[in-house]
């Protein structure tokens, strides 16, 4: 009996030997992701759009050769191209809205705002989506001149070039969570391609857990004279505009002012780059998009799905919405020349391996609880979810950007943790699935004593 107990307690403590170095190792395959993007391919993509001659979104639709219609079919094909490579694994199609003239002084006529998507089922849970998205459209200075030459090779068929190798390269895995490939429309006469998407998947009840929206991926110099191939920038929003009432005034009290969950989407991100690819400088931006400016998350954002803007850190504004022309020496117009496209592999390789950890993790930890006021621990709870091998706790300074503190606590639904006074501290949970994958950290909304 005792020599019984002694091998019990010796094989628990493998167990538990085992599970620690294979929660503490990096996914090898995220490395095989990072390899396989391509940059040929990528500026093969990009070449192929710009040379559509202009993709406004009152161009041509007609023409083989030029317009939007022309982008736009050609993009479909593409899919259909890497699904047949994959064994069908791809469900692409269009999803489209009309839009009436009288509703912006962008839009001069009522007009069909297509978009193509192309959808990797998941093998456990197909309902839950992480998007990847791109743009379509481009503009020269005027945002309603359809007619002349604008290729938009930085923006946006840098970003929907991104998501067509993304499919390349994810669609010869298989994964739990579905993910989307995303080319938008629309976007520079007022977001309405998202709009419609949104509203879509909304409709369809898909639980969106990520919309990575791609918007100028490849450009490394700034119009400052700043010159870089390794920044980039992920902006998120605080908190979602969804929150109801009593989740602001909660916050009041509680804290959780910049831990929406968006936010935690871009912590993610930024915890993913770091991790794999150190290389690189992703910069957080507390600002759910550029001063002023608007990219095609925020409608997904405006419904409540978690959405960040992942783009170029220094930008060229003699490149963006600009004719085609040379004034004071200058050349302005955003041409392939100024596309670097090794920069946009690995902006694209960021993509990629964040969806990948998320598409192989367990659903969020669900009905997140936080306790100790007036005590010498912090307390938590939360109900566990399908898949989750464990949960691990997360913590950081108040005025820490990022997740800095964390213990996995087992497959457990609650747990104390000692000397650490929650007045000091924001709290975060999230689950632990197989290869020590993980959930987004989901921030608690309740309080118990």
């Amino acid at each position: 009996m005792a020599n019984k107990k002694r091998m019990k307690s010796c094989l628990l403590i493998i167990g538990i030997c085992i599970h620690t170095f294979s929660m503490a190792q990096t996914d090898t395959r995220l490395y095989d992701i990072i390899e396989a993007v391509s940059s040929q391919r990528i500026e093969a993509d990009i070449t192929t759009l710009a040379n559509f001659g202009t993709r406004h979104t009152l161009s041509d639709t007609l023409s083989e050769t030029r317009g939007i219609g022309a982008a736009r079919r050609w993009i479909k094909k593409e899919f259909e191209t890497i699904s047949t490579d994959c064994s069908d694994c791809l469900d692409v199609f269009y999803q489209k809205k009309l839009v009436k003239k009288e509703t912006n002084k962008r839009i001069t006529e009522d007009v069909w705002v297509v978009n193509v998507a192309a959808v990797q089922r998941g093998s456990k849970y197909p309902n839950r989506y992480i998007i990847m998205s791109g743009d379509i459209d481009s503009r020269v200075s005027d945002p309603n001149n359809a007619t002349s030459d604008s290729p938009g090779a930085n923006d946006n068929a840098s970003g929907m070039a991104g998501a067509m190798e993304a499919a390349r390269v994810l669609s010869k895995y298989t994964f739990e969570s579905s993910i989307l490939y995303l080319g938008l429309s629309g976007e520079e006469q007022g977001l309405f391609g998202g709009k419609g998407f949104a509203e879509f998947a909304l409709a369809q009840g898909w639980d969106i857990i990520g919309v990575l929206n791609n918007d100028m991926i490849g450009n490394i110099k700034g119009v400052d004279g700043v010159i870089s191939n390794k920044d980039f920038r992920i902006f998120s929003e605080p908190v979602p505009p969804t929150e109801t009432a009593k989740e602001r005034g909660r916050r009041r009290f509680y804290g959780g002012e910049v831990d929406g969950v968006s936010r935690q989407l871009a912590r993610y991100v930024f915890e993913t780059t770091r991790t794999y690819m150190p290389e690189m400088n992703p910069m957080m931006i507390y600002r759910l998009d550029r001063f002023g400016r608007g990219g095609h998350h925020r409608p997904f954002c405006d419904l409540g799905f978690p959405g960040i803007r992942i783009m170029e850190a220094h930008e060229n504004y003699t490149q963006q919405h600009q004719d085609i022309r040379t004034e004071n020496g200058i050349d302005y117009g955003d041409k392939i020349a100024y596309v670097n496209f090794e920069y946009a592999k690995k902006l694209t390789a960021v993509n990629a391996i964040s969806m990948a950890r998320l598409a192989w993790s367990p659903p969020n930890p669900k009905n997140i609880k936080i306790g100790g006021i007036v005590e010498a621990s912090t307390k938590l709870k939360w109900d566990k979810v399908d898949g989750a091998l464990g949960y691990k706790i997360y913590w950081r300074d108040t005025t820490s950007p990022t997740w800095d503190n964390s213990r996995f606590v087992g497959d457990v639904s609650e747990f104390t943790l000692n000397g650490i006074v929650i007045d000091n501290y924001f709290f975060g949970v999230a689950s632990i699935g197989q290869n020590g994958h993980e959930s987004v950290v989901v921030f608690p909304k309740e309080i118990f004593r």
